[in-house]
């Protein structure tokens, strides 16, 4: 059972805003602002947080709203133009209630990840094909069983509980496309496109795939193969929220031509342990 489960990280209302939080990544995040008034939700989150041992908030709005959190004593890191119907940009804030949780320990070997993403982003390199006999399709709720296996079998922690079939039901009825490519009826690698279809933006993420199919770039052909079916459904704005730490996933990205957005530190326990993120946007239109 991954730490999410263990932890059970919340996703609820509060003040009319909707947030995560719980003791997994120690934080409050405000998903979407909703109909809540940032002037009064500002005090409030700082409140819930103190009072439950969260040592980072972490925010996601609308950029003309971005003033009165900077205003708060929050902190840029990263934007996605467009994200909001493709016009307005999302600001990603932080603001740390422990200034341990500020410091990043590795910081010359992120840039030099994202140097090297952006290299290969100019390289043009396109992915390899899928091998005979695999196929990229749509993922169904009758798999969901088999898909928590992979996420259990690749992540030791994870921000949401995507181990538990359940949640992979839920959400795949709901607002998330899971993707798979399979190999002998057998899914090898895994992503989702978590949309949201009012903003018209989409969030490519839980990306997964075997060890032992690794450095076959079947990251990449999920990507490209999701793409295609956004842009079919009217999605605008792409981005992702990948490990700082991981090379793999932000040349992925990078080679796919997504712009490097920013970093959010200290950001989520994912794999094991609180890591910092990076921040990657295309426009899909």
């Amino acid at each position: 059972m991954l730490e999410s489960q263990k932890q059970q990280d919340e996703i609820e209302l509060f003040h009319n805003a909707l947030i995560q939080h719980g003791p997994l990544s120690k934080r409050i995040y405000l998903m979407k602002l909703k109909k809540a008034d940032p002037a009064k939700l500002v005090p409030a989150m700082e409140e819930f947080a103190k009072l439950n041992g969260y040592t980072k908030i972490f925010v996601k709005v609308p950029e003309h709203l971005a003033e009165i959190f900077l205003g708060s004593g929050y902190q840029k890191e990263a934007k996605v133009p467009g994200f909001f119907h493709g016009q307005e940009a999302a600001i990603f804030l932080g603001h740390y209630l422990d200034s341990e949780r500020q410091k990043e320990t590795s910081s010359l070997e992120l840039e030099n990840i994202i140097d090297l993403a952006q290299k290969k982003g100019r390289d043009n390199i396109q992915p390899n094909t899928l091998p005979n006999g695999a196929i990229i399709r749509r993922c169904i709720p009758d798999d969901a069983g088999g898909m928590s296996k992979i996420y259990k079998e690749v992540f030791s922690s994870y921000p949401f509980p995507i181990d538990d079939p359940r949640y992979l039901i839920d959400t795949m009825l709901k607002h998330v496309i899971y993707f798979g490519i399979e190999i002998n009826k057998k899914f090898v690698a895994l992503s989702s496109a978590e949309m949201d279809t009012v903003s018209k933006n989409v969030e490519m993420t839980d990306f997964a795939t075997l060890p032992k199919f690794r450095g076959n770039s079947y990251a990449s052909l999920l990507l490209r193969f999701m793409e295609n079916e956004m842009r079919s459904r009217g999605i605008q704005t792409a981005y992702t929220i990948a490990r700082a730490i991981s090379p793999g996933m932000n040349i992925t990205f990078g080679k796919a031509g997504y712009t490097y957005g920013g970093r959010l530190i200290n950001n989520t326990n994912i794999a094991g342990q609180i890591e910092s993120m990076n921040v990657w946007h295309k426009n899909l239109q």
